[in-house]
């Protein structure tokens, strides 16, 4: 059996596009929302959530057969926080500037339906290789459209990339400033969210 054909390799494959998590399933909307007006503040805030979903997914895989039903939501909160108290306290360590942007975001990891989801959804029901597998793809799939957004928000909205000027800036940008404001954030999801889906579309074949 191949790695694609394996079902860690499955399901990391699904959450990079057709189960993925942001435009497929509309989950985790509130962060894709506040924190993509700037690449750099997108790229750490996706990847605690990477790192969140992936290690989270495979320590709810490791106890899911001591784990009561009647607990198991509990206890997979309880996991994802000790992750989330971990990617907060590195973020405000190594990047103190960034963290009083996105620190009040960084904590509502804890309740990010990607990761309860994948977790109830997958992690409690198969072994943990494939579960941490299944929880980096969501991880991951999430980063691609985060990142895809903050790409054009922050060019059109700042005229920047990653913090730097681009040339455009100095000669005739000028701002738009609806991309740099929440709706702007809705405008890209909803455009983003319906060019996905009309390339996943198979067209009907047409009866003569």
């Amino acid at each position: 059996m191949s790695w694609k054909q394996s079902p860690g390799g499955r399901a990391f494959l699904r959450n990079l596009w057709t189960e993925n998590p942001v435009f497929r399933q509309v989950l985790g909307i509130c962060s894709t929302l506040a924190v993509t007006n700037l690449l750099k503040n997108t790229l750490i805030m996706c990847l605690g959530l990477i790192f969140t979903a992936g290690l989270s997914s495979f320590t709810v895989s490791l106890l899911r057969r001591h784990t009561p039903r009647q607990v198991r939501m509990m206890v997979q909160v309880l996991v994802i926080a000790a992750y989330v108290i971990v990617v907060d306290i590195t973020i405000r360590a190594f990047f103190p500037e960034i963290h009083k942007v996105i620190g009040p975001y960084v904590g509502l990891i804890i309740t990010n339906c990607i990761i309860m989801g994948r977790c109830e959804a997958f992690a409690a029901q198969n072994p943990a290789l494939p579960s941490l597998l299944d929880g980096v793809g969501a991880g991951l799939g999430y980063t691609f459209v985060l990142m895809s957004i903050a790409f054009v928000r922050e060019i059109l909205g700042f005229g920047t990339f990653f913090g730097m000027p681009l040339p455009a800036r100095e000669l005739w940008w000028h701002q738009w400033t609806i991309m740099v404001m929440p709706p702007g954030a809705f405008f890209m999801l909803a455009l983003f969210t319906w060019a996905a889906n009309s390339r996943a579309v198979v067209p009907e074949k047409q009866t003569p």
